[in-house]
């Protein structure tokens, strides 16, 4: 069952608070109101999302911040008459009636007028009035408001409206020539026929239909839509083909940073494999990159590296063969493992590219790992380490159980043991520089002190367990960067979600989440360049939930004024958009807009809810490559038996 009570407070400090609403009355009412009472079946535990939410007759429940927002720049008293237009589900009433005498609110669609109504007798709102009208006409008999709050964008204010204010009124309502893009007025009645306006900032607002607003036919005003998407067009490189040998050419401009975070937009898309395939190959073969380091376990791309620099295999299972075993068994990846392979033949030891691991999931993995490096250089130790880890090995293959197992004392003991093992390696590996087999071990140590914390937090929820995984995978590649000369340059595969500067997302901003590529930048500066990754639609490979079959899914098209849908309406099939050299595009893209995140989960029927979140694109990442369309990857077979997946993010990003 969810704590509706916490969720509520956590969204009053995290969405309210963080964003600026400073009103202690406007606070204390939305802290009131259940939204979970407001939102359809099946949306519940979506309902302290910051996010607008779909409701019946194609209408949306507005997004918590907003209401507070258009709320206090209201400036409602206590003794105040307040005019609602566009109740929708009745949220925002509710709110309002904790701020104001009396409310009256007005919904053009009577099926959701009557279920507000129903709604607002329930939890005893009864200063509320709600009725099925044209809210464009107002409700005169009514009249005069002290403030009116529209929940529509329409072309212009409508005169009955501003005629309706009380003298000193406010009205707060979006306006725009586009149906969902519009400025957020406050408009002040200072005379009979006089009025004060304020922009309070762009808004974001389903259509007002009616006599003063947009027809039931209207469209959006294709021009000003059009805007930025014909800068991108102006601003982007074209690209060919991912399989045209100067499909790299423009990406030697980041050769001259140390380190290239490539992303992708899902973990199942073939042209991102091929294309950060390509641009790996170029920046290794003529630019000196040596470290390849990927969002994977270690131990697993441990036993890739000792096959690409021609050293003997690890022993064992054969990498790569739990859930989600098509993101690195694929055909895409494995071509490039191949090319590697020949490419490091080539080479002497010493400029060989190795390929690394920076993510924690596979404690069992990594305490094997460790283990068998000690059995053939340290028995004693071997023994000691398998007394120490014991605590944690009924749960290697269900370490998700292991958050409610550490609350007993006896496990709390674990902590510490592995922390000392982890600290006996490290400095075996600073006493033996240069030696791969220990430093594989150590990094093995670190991963499973990191992975202790993890899923303890990992049972509490929060960005807590997001932080420690992204922290990990920094400190593993920082990690390499030292281990290797003071020129060494490196090359990182990961998601969107953890390449792209999280502060410049609600990652960042609501969540108070850091990630992979804000860590790069905060330490490293101008030497590291963060490309992104876009599509607008086609196929992935992906599950429909946590350790599920894989499938091949259609990427649904594109939202409207999303990242995606303006790189679509460039009109071009491919591009690089490089936000350093095109400082236009980067001005028109550092707005806030919807960007898609698909990772080894994809969930088309509620993609806005499970796929979409806000940032700015052109803070975000330094560079954007975009496929208009793309298909799935072409998976591998697994070739034995894997065991049960380590239950670690719950969005699989």
């Amino acid at each position: 069952m969810l704590d509706y009570a916490h969720a509520r407070h956590q969204m009053a400090e995290r969405q309210l608070v963080r964003r600026g609403i400073t009103d202690a009355r406007v606070l204390a009412a939305m802290r009131a109101v259940p939204r979970e009472a407001f939102v359809e079946d099946g949306f519940q535990e979506f309902a302290y999302e910051d996010s607008a939410l779909p409701i019946a007759a194609g209408q949306t429940i507005s997004q918590p911040y907003i209401v507070a927002r258009m709320a206090e720049a209201a400036e409602i008293e206590p003794d105040d008459s307040v005019l609602e237009v566009g109740a929708g589900s009745g949220y925002a009433a509710a709110v309002l009636s904790h701020l104001a005498e009396r409310v009256f609110a007005i919904e053009r669609h009577r099926t959701l007028a009557e279920t507000a109504s129903a709604r607002l007798l329930k939890l005893r709102r009864s200063n509320v009035d709600v009725r099925a009208s044209d809210g464009t006409k107002g409700w005169p008999e009514r009249a005069p408001f002290d403030a009116i709050l529209v929940a529509a964008g329409g072309p212009v204010v409508p005169r009955a409206l501003k005629e309706q204010l009380e003298i000193g009124g406010r009205l707060i309502i979006p306006v725009g020539r586009q149906e969902q893009a519009q400025r957020l007025l406050r408009i002040t009645r200072t005379a009979a026929n006089r009025y004060e306006e304020e922009d309070l900032g762009g808004v974001l607002f389903v259509p007002l239909i009616g006599e003063g607003g947009w027809s039931e036919s209207s469209e959006p005003d294709a021009h000003a839509r059009r805007r930025v998407p014909d800068l991108v067009a102006e601003a982007a490189d074209d690209l060919p083909l991912v399989t045209d040998p100067g499909f790299a050419d423009p990406f030697e401009r980041f050769a001259r940073h140390r380190i290239v975070l490539l992303g992708e937009a899902t973990h199942g898309t073939s042209e991102f494999y091929q294309a950060r395939a390509v641009i790996t190959q170029r920046l290794i073969e003529r630019h000196g990159f040596a470290i390849v380091a990927v969002e994977a376990d270690w131990p697993d791309a441990a036993a890739v590296n000792a096959v690409v620099r021609t050293r003997e295999a690890a022993s064992g299972e054969p990498p790569f063969q739990r859930f989600p075993a098509w993101m690195w068994r694929n055909a895409e990846f494995a071509a490039f493992v191949s090319w590697l392979k020949t490419h490091n033949g080539t080479q002497s030891t010493q400029r060989q590219a190795g390929f690394y691991g920076l993510d924690l999931y596979n404690m069992r993995g990594s305490i094997a790992a460790v283990l068998s490096y000690l059995d053939e250089s340290d028995r004693e130790a071997a023994t000691v380490a398998r007394e120490r880890y014991g605590c944690l090995t009924p749960w290697q293959n269900e370490p998700g159980t292991y958050g409610r197992a550490v609350l007993t004392s006896g496990y709390r003991r674990c902590e510490d043991a592995v922390i000392r093992q982890c600290q006996e390696l490290l400095a075996r590996a600073l006493d033996t520089a240069g030696d791969d087999a220990v430093f594989d071990a150590a990094q093995n140590a670190r991963l499973i002190a990191t992975a202790e914390k993890y899923y303890r937090i990992m049972y509490y929820g929060g960005a807590d367990a997001w932080n420690l995984r992204d922290r990990h995978m920094f400190e593993t590649l920082d990690h390499l960067l030292e281990r290797a000369d003071p020129t060494s340059k490196a090359i990182v595969w990961a998601h969107n979600s953890h390449i792209g500067d999280a502060r410049h997302t609600d990652m960042g901003k609501l969540r108070g989440e850091l990630n992979l590529g804000q860590l790069c930048r905060e330490k490293y500066g101008d030497e590291v360049a963060l490309v992104g990754f876009g599509t607008h639609r086609g196929t992935v490979a992906a599950a429909s939930e946590w350790d599920g079959q894989m499938e091949i899914k259609a990427v649904r098209p594109s939202l409207e004024e999303t990242v995606e849908r303006c790189c679509h309406l460039s009109g071009k099939e491919r591009f690089l958009l490089d936000f350093v050299r095109k400082p236009d595009v980067a001005q028109s893209l550092s707005s806030e807009r919807l960007e898609r995140f698909i990772g080894v989960i994809y969930r088309p029927e509620s993609e806005l809810l499970s796929h979409y979140a806000r940032a700015e694109l052109s803070k975000q990442f330094d560079a954007y490559v975009w496929f208009d369309e793309t298909r799935a990857v072409s998976p591998l077979p697994v070739t034995a038996g894997s065991g049960h997946v380590p239950d670690t993010f719950p969005f699989g990003l």
